[in-house]
Formats: structure tokens, sequence, C-alpha cells
């Protein structure tokens, strides 16, 4: 181990003195050799200067002019060599370069001195003074050399963009299920190519990214068409209708030939029922048991009043859903579900108190559903049953109209999308603008087809949300977790994670947050970012430090474990520039699964074949006349039950007893 000490540093300063002193030395016996006329005008020789230059010259040193000017320069580079000037953060190689440089330029060019005069003292004083300049400079230059040539901290890259780059995938790993992004990366400020390969899109994926940072323009909308093109069935849940139902729809027409059996194509449409089909999220046909109608009552609810995800289990949230469980469930056994649609339901919960108990009585299996609103009625509690009852027949009440009741009241489709026998295709559009009342709907979709999706022996399908917090799906961890080995990937696209614990509470958000497989994220803030940066882990990164004091600078290198990708670089992301993971399986392994990248889109195509798109064909011709039809047969159909069951009711004295006569 070598150990600076004062005597060695002194030892190297005499050694550095001296070869500037032999460097001097030679510059001047040049002169004194080369201007000899001139030095003995200035009656500076002498009997024994002559004789020691005599004896020097026979050494060669002045067979030629430059040899010895030369020989001088190089002892003055030696010196410079051992040299450790006080290093300077402010200096940099043009300053150095500029005294070097001039400096070179002056000592060679200096013999033109000689020829600049006829008169030879003349001449000796211009060439001298040249030379001495020009070696000033050199030595100048040489001494700041030592002051920055050691000094390897990058003070362009303030940002440490450079340090934080590492190894990414740069082969595109594709399967029949695989979704595969070419994008570019930068490692060392080097721009490389490399494929995010989600190659186990069972794992579900997470889409993250603000407001405009690109999830639909290069995250979803590939992974829509990537999976049609290998034959996947799919549902898609269009926030902002039609835009992603459009490129779903074109993508189909062009790859019917790669499925077996081909699919057909549904879209759900609320705002203009001529481009919408209809589907009852309620038929009879997939409600087996009870559970289901309880399943179903919790969703809509829930949709409708996103806080009471946080205060599930409070008695005034479960009471609700009971008394919508019991009406669903008393429909579903009417006739074998002939009038079980959700507009019938949210008809017959408006019926008055006496009737409405009276014909929910007759169904035993909801008996212990409505007793105690039974008993709360009969006992004239009417504030606890109005808190009970009433939030259900508010919330409800706001989807009664005629556009939604056509919708939901027909059955042009089953929601079983991977059904191998009847595959589909289906598009669910919101409106941002009626996001209160049509989110509800679509989560009572969602729920009944994720349910009817998730079983064994179904095709390969794909579950797109794009925003997806703005509907309320119950128990998304379990269809993550379970999906999988029936082939079910889950796409959810998402802001922010403040916005997924808003809509579905804290530990709902954290759940679906910490059980994805795969996660890309644009640009996102705050906690998110911080979360993902520990979720990518840490990478070797070099570190340079400085420091100054009157005496010395003192330079460190070192290597330290720092975040690969860290919290400011999330939350400074460019449009189309994302970060992420992606999970591998286990039968293709993936080592480089952390990656932030610039994913590729070739732009001109894209807004060519956009252009090019066939728009959602009209299904139906429709008047207002149909709708405003459908609209009142539906409140007629409730009456005519009501009416009905109380005459069955008070015509039979096995049953009269069930109807509730209250005094008033």
């Amino acid at each position: 181990m070598s150990m600076h000490t004062g005597e060695s540093e002194q030892g190297l300063r005499k050694i550095i003195d001296i070869t500037r002193l032999i460097s001097i030395a030679l510059l001047t016996l040049h002169f004194y050799y080369y201007c000899y006329a001139a030095f003995s005008r200035w009656q500076l020789t002498s009997g024994l200067t002559d004789r020691v230059l005599s004896n020097i010259r026979r050494t060669g040193l002045f067979d030629h002019f430059m040899t010895s000017k030369l020989l001088a320069l190089c002892f003055l580079v030696i010196s410079l060599i051992g040299a450790k000037g006080r290093k300077d953060e402010k200096l940099n190689y043009k300053k150095v370069s500029a005294y070097l440089g001039s400096g070179l330029l002056i000592y060679f060019l200096s013999y033109a001195g000689l020829m600049a005069s006829s008169d030879g003292v003349t001449s000796a004083w211009l060439y001298i003074s040249l030379t001495i300049i020009g070696f000033i400079l050199l030595l100048t230059g040489g001494t700041l050399l030592s002051r920055v040539i050691q000094l390897k901290v990058n003070s362009k890259d303030v940002f440490n963009k450079e340090n934080e780059t590492f190894p990414q995938e740069e082969r595109k790993l594709e399967n029949e299920y695989s979704i595969n992004l070419p994008a570019r990366y930068n490692l060392k400020g080097k721009i490389r190519r490399s494929w995010i390969n989600i190659i186990n899109p069972f794992r579900s994926l997470l889409v993250l990214g603000s407001p405009g940072s690109g999830k639909s323009y290069f995250v979803i909308r590939h992974a829509i068409t990537q999976h049609i093109s290998k034959g996947f069935t799919m549902f898609v849940y269009d926030f902002k209708y039609d835009d992603l139902s459009r490129i779903v729809y074109n993508t189909w027409l062009k790859n019917k030939h790669v499925y077996q059996v081909k699919p057909d194509f549904y879209v759900i449409n609320f705002d203009d029922l001529t481009r919408s089909h209809r589907c009852n999220p309620l038929d009879h046909s997939t409600m087996s048991d009870i559970t289901d109608a309880a399943e179903s009552s919790r969703t809509i609810l829930m949709g409708l009043n996103r806080e009471w995800i946080k205060r599930q289990g409070d008695f005034f949230v479960e009471s609700p859903i009971n008394f919508l469980s019991a009406v669903i469930w008393f429909l579903r056994r009417y006739r074998d579900g002939e009038f079980c649609t959700l507009p019938h339901v949210i008809e017959l919960m408006q019926v008055d108190y006496d009737r409405l108990f009276s014909v929910l009585r007759t169904e035993q299996e909801i008996e212990v559903l409505i007793n105690p609103f039974i008993t709360a009625y009969l006992n004239d509690a009417m504030e606890q049953l109005e808190g009970q009852i009433a939030a259900a027949k508010v919330a409800m009440a706001r989807l009664s109209s005629p556009q939604l009741y056509y919708v939901l009241s027909g059955n042009d489709f089953t929601l079983d999308i991977n059904n191998p026998a009847k595959p589909k295709i289906i598009c669910m559009g919101n409106n941002p603008q009626k996001i209160q009342i049509y989110g509800a709907v679509l989560s009572l979709y969602v729920t009944r087809l994720v349910k009817l999706v998730n079983k064994k022996g179904g095709l390969k399908s794909s579950l797109i949300f794009d925003e997806f917090p703005t509907i309320y799906l119950n128990n998304i961890d379990s269809l993550i977790a379970t999906a999988r080995s029936n082939k079910v990937a889950t796409i959810l696209g998402v802001q922010d994670f403040s916005q997924l614990r808003k809509d579905y509470g804290r530990e709902q958000a954290d759940v679906i947050m910490n059980i994805v497989g795969n996660v890309i994220s644009g640009q996102v803030t705050g906690d998110t970012a911080k979360q993902l940066s520990e979720r990518f882990g840490k990478i070797m990164q070099d570190r340079s430090s400085f420091s100054t004091n009157s005496a010395d600078t003192s330079v460190s290198h070192s290597k330290q474990l720092e975040s690969a990708i860290p919290p400011s670089r999330i939350s400074t992301l460019s449009s189309g520039e994302f970060v992420g993971l992606v999970a591998d399986d286990p039968n293709e392994k993936i080592t480089l699964k952390t990656f932030h990248s610039e994913i590729i889109n070739n732009h001109e195509a894209l807004k060519k074949e956009q252009e090019s798109y066939k728009e959602i064909p009209v299904i139906r011709l429709l008047d207002n006349m149909m709708v405003q039809h459908n609209y009142l047969q539906i409140k007629q159909d409730i009456q005519e039950i009501v009416q009905v069951e109380m005459e069955r009711m008070l015509n039979d004295p096995q049953l009269k007893h069930l109807v509730i006569v209250k005094d008033q």
C-alpha cells in the first residue's frame, strides 16, 4: 500500500523543479549559441562560457537549429507530467487548448523573428522574446491541464441520466399470447433498439399514466390489434366511446380469418341506440342461484354510490343491497325469469310498500332478506325503513330512462365472450359527461361477464378496461389471481394510484397494484412514482465527487446501489416514454424484466390506417316512439305482475295471510 507522505511529495517537487531548470538551461544555451553575435554586442560573453559551449557543441546538440529547442520542450513536458495543480471545477479543456495551441505556434514560428530584420540585435531580441512568450504559454497551459485532466465529473449530465441507464431486453420474444412493443432506450449515451415483451398477459397488465402520457395510443391499441390478430375473443370498456371501439371493429374485420369459429361483434352504446345492440345483464339463464342476485345488487349500488365501497359491512349499506337482491331474485323466479331485467327491477322497487312486500312474500327463498323490512314497516319504524330502502330506491331511480330501459331489456347476445361455440368481441362505451349513470350499468355488465368468462374450457380472451376506476368491478383481485389458468388476460388502464384508491378504497387499491404481474407506466407523480421506483429495484451506479479547500482539491470515484428509475425520473417522462416491469413464463425466462424506453409508433402508418377505418354500422332503424313504447311496456308489465299476484293471493286461502294491509 502506497503512503502519501510529506517527504515523498517534497522529493517529487524537487525532481520537477530540476527538470524544469534543465529545460530553461537548454533554452538559454540555444539562445546563446544561435544569437551569439547579439550577446557579444551586449557584452554577455566570456572565454569560460565559450569553452563550455564548444564542448557541448561536440555532443551534437547544435547540429540542427531545432534539436536544442525540441529537447528543451521535452524536458518542459516531463516536468509538467508530474505537476499536481489544485483542481478547479471552472476550468475546461477549451481554455487549456487555447494556451497550448498558441504557445506551440509562437514557440516554433518565432524562427521568423530572426529573419524579420537585417539588424542582428533587433532580430535576436524579437526571436528570444517570442520564444520565451511561447514557452511561458506552454508552461501555463500545461499547469492548467494538470488541474483538469483528472477531474471526471460530467458537468453536462446535471440530471444524472447516463448513470441511471441499464441494459434492457433487445430480443423480440413472441408467442401465441404475447404483446410485443418495439422501443428504443439510452444506454450510457447510446440509443439502442429494444422490445417490451409481455409474453404472459394472463398475469394481468396494469397501464398507468396521467392524461396525455399515451396509454391508449402507445400501449392499449397495440394490445387490442395484436390479440385480435392472434385469435383472442375480447371485451373492451371504451371510456371515451368510440375511440377504442373503432379500432376493435376494424381490426376484427381484417382478422376474421384467423379464428376457427368466426366471432360476432357487438357494441353497447347508450347515446346512439341505432348503433347499439341490446343485452340483458340479468338474463335468467346466467343466474343459477340467489348469490348471483346478491352480487349483481352489490355491483349496481356500489357503482351508483362510490362512497359505499369504503363502508361495506355497515347496516345502512348492506340493507339496501339485501332489498335489491330480494327484488332481483323474485323476478328471476317469477315465470322462470321472463321479466328478469334491470328495468323491471327498477319499476318493481317503486311499488308502494303494502303491495310490494305482499308480492315479495310469495317467494320463500327471499323471505329471510325481506323480513327485517316487513317488520320495520308493520312496527311503524318508518325512519329506519326509509333509511334502509330509500337509498336503494333513489339511487336506482336515476337509471329510469327510456334509452337505458331499451338497451337493458333486450337480448341480442349473451356475455359469455369465450364460448367456443359462439365466440364474441364486445365493446361497451361510456360517456364522460354521464359517468355516474352509465358507469353503474356498465359495472353490472362487467361483473356478470367476468363470472361467465372466468371458467374452464373457454377460448383465450382479453378483458381491456380503459380508465378502469370509472366502473366498479367487485373482487377484481380475485379475477386477476384466478383468471390466468382460464386464459383470461386482464388489462387495466389507470391514471394514477390515488385515483384507484379514491374509487376502490385503500385496501383493494393496494391489492390491485401489488398482484398485477406486468406494469407499464407513463408519467405519474407522488405516491405512485415512489411505489413504482421501489418495485423496479436498484442498480450499481458510478458516483464522482470533489471537495475544494485553500490548499487542494480532492476527487473521489465510487460505485453505489441507487434506484434504477427514481421517482423524479418517472414524474418527468415525456409522452410515449414508459417505464415498467414485465413478468415471464416458466418455459420462457426473461432476465432483463425492467425497462425505461420510448415506445416506437409509426405515426404516419397509424394515421393512414385510422383514416381508412370504417364507421361502426347502424344495427337497427329506430325512432323515439319505439323507445317510448318499450319504456311504457315495462311499467305496464310490473303493474300487471303486481295485480295478478295480489289477486292470486286474495283468492287463495293458503296465501291470503301473506297480504299486508296496514292500518292508516
